[in-house]
């Protein structure tokens, strides 16, 4: 009986640690006025960006480690090291999308997952062709091709998807 307590203490601990960080962090935003306003207009956008960076760099490291070991400039080998990229990508998104993006309660964990999922399928191809277009045919550079080309498109159209999808408000 007290392990259950000392576990119901520390989770509720923890959740008024996160909301005092939540706390801080709005207050100290509202030491700048013009900053407060523009933050809580685009909370949503911001935070989709800072977990879209995060999961942009998970995803690259991945790719980095895989280019290493397979070869980016065979049409066959690209395109494996973009769909390991793609998979670990996915995954990493997804709690973080859910819990501090959209604010997800759906109890359907597994249904809002094969949705995400199958939205960032549409846009692992379109990393594809872009990638085998960019690198394959018009021999650019692969990180070039990459960073600027391709992850600004697919970033975009993930936030639209999941916002009118995947996270849809119910009315």
């Amino acid at each position: 009986m007290e392990n259950k307590e000392v576990i119901s203490g520390a989770a509720s601990e923890e959740k008024i640690y996160k909301k005092n960080l939540e706390e801080k962090f709005r207050d100290f935003l509202e030491r700048f006025p013009a900053i407060h306003k523009l933050y809580c207009k685009y909370e949503e956008i911001l935070v989709y960006l800072v977990v879209g960076v995060l999961t942009t760099i998970f995803s690259w490291a991945v790719c980095f480690v895989a280019e290493r070991i397979l070869d980016s400039s065979d049409t066959l080998q690209n395109a494996v090291i973009n769909t390991i990229g793609w998979i670990a990508g996915v995954c990493f998104a997804y709690p973080l999308n859910r819990s501090w993006v959209f604010k997800s309660h759906n109890p359907a964990i597994l249904k809002e997952f094969s949705g995400f999922a199958a939205s960032r399928l549409s846009t692992w191809i379109l990393d594809i062709v872009i990638m085998w277009l960019t690198v394959n045919i018009f021999n650019m550079n692969y990180w070039i091709a990459k960073i600027f080309i391709s992850s600004v498109l697919v970033m975009i159209l993930n936030y639209v998807f999941s916002k009118v999808l995947v996270f849809a408000k119910k009315k």
